[in-house]
């Protein structure tokens, strides 16, 4: 039931960057400016999570490779079809080597999507959702490879799925429906969907992308039923509706989610392969274990965003320009988006 979550989730972060980044651009912002904000949030948590994966790798004996380790402290992990590369050291920051590739291509691509009249970008978001859909298929049959019998039915090679799930170009479909559905709500085209029914489309979604064959459902089709989602919460922040999301408990794990993200992995791998692999624990342990785990992971959490995000974020991001008296109104609402992204 749960087994396609985490790569549901990524692809919900895809179209949230994408997403969050054109709704709070402002029009004298610089390239440079955009890069050192987005450097200042994401690489110090890396360094930090990096080292300390290192140290619990050398304490459990785990093998490093110079390859894999280098790829993975430069975020270039995701570029390498290489089984041995994308998920070396803190397995999870292979989706901060695909964001580095966002960020850095911003800049250029809003500037493109900015010239595209409103009336073609549905269109435009039609032609992405399109090619979401054709990805897998290329995976499937023009990317070649040895299958690994241990994923899926064991026809498919890691090949064909890095190119699907790690490759930063294919990934780039999600972030650009995002940039897309923001772009949209700024020019009022979005349709009126509401938070609860975007909801539904996304949990539905979810039941498909579990059924589907798995390049489908491990990637970028997924944002075909979460951009409503993330379009639907904007409108809803921005005119003020009702929405359990501006709550001050949501909105903390939302400020929350990135340092999270950087440690649960951790937790949770080192954490199964001390306490629970090998042994036959009744459910009821397993879930004081699972709850543990989240717990932990809060912790971790907090403390990360504490003491190294925060900090980072206000001494190394560059200040974002002040937005101009004549920028659109539905830019300006843009504080519970950002503390998700």
């Amino acid at each position: 039931m749960f087994d396609h979550a985490g790569f549901y989730g990524v692809s919900f972060f895809f179209v949230l960057s994408g997403f969050v980044l054109t709704w709070s651009a402002r029009p004298d912002d610089t390239a440079p400016r955009v890069w050192r904000r987005r450097l200042a949030k994401i690489y110090p948590n890396h360094l930090v999570t990096f080292v300390l994966a290192a140290v619990v790798m050398l304490v459990a004996a785990d093998p490093f490779t110079a390859k894999g380790t280098l790829a993975n402290l430069f975020l270039v992990q995701a570029w390498f079809p290489d089984i041995t590369v994308p998920n070396t050291m803190n397995a999870v920051s292979w989706s901060l080597s695909v964001e580095l590739f966002f960020y850095l291509s911003f800049p250029f691509l809003l500037r493109v999507l900015n010239r595209v009249p409103v009336a073609r970008l549905w269109p435009l978001a039609a032609t992405l959702g399109a090619f979401t859909v054709i990805a897998p298929l290329v995976g499937r049959y023009a990317v070649t490879g040895t299958p690994l019998p241990f994923i899926s039915d064991g026809s498919l090679s890691f090949e064909q799925i890095w190119f699907v799930y790690f490759f930063p170009p294919v990934r780039a479909l999600e972030f650009l429906l995002g940039m897309v559905a923001a772009r949209l709500v700024l020019a009022g085209a979005w349709p009126r969907i509401g938070l609860a029914p975007a909801a539904l489309i996304a949990v539905g979604g979810y039941a498909v992308n579990s059924l589907v064959p798995y390049l489908y459902g491990i990637a970028g089709t997924a944002a075909l039923w979460l951009t409503p989602l993330v379009a639907a919460a904007a409108v809803s922040d921005d005119t003020g509706s009702p929405s359990p999301l501006r709550g001050r408990v949501l909105v903390r794990l939302g400020e929350l989610s990135f340092a999270f993200y950087m440690v649960h992995g951790l937790v949770v791998t080192y954490g199964h392969r001390r306490l629970v692999a090998g042994s036959d624990l009744p459910a009821a342990a397993g879930a004081g274990l699972l709850l543990l785990a989240l717990l932990v992971s809060l912790g971790l959490a907090h403390a990360l965003f504490t003491w190294v995000e925060t900090p980072a974020v206000r001494r190394l991001g560059a200040p974002r320009p002040s937005a101009p008296a004549t920028a659109p109104a539905a830019a300006a609402p843009t504080a519970t988006l950002e503390a998700k992204e």
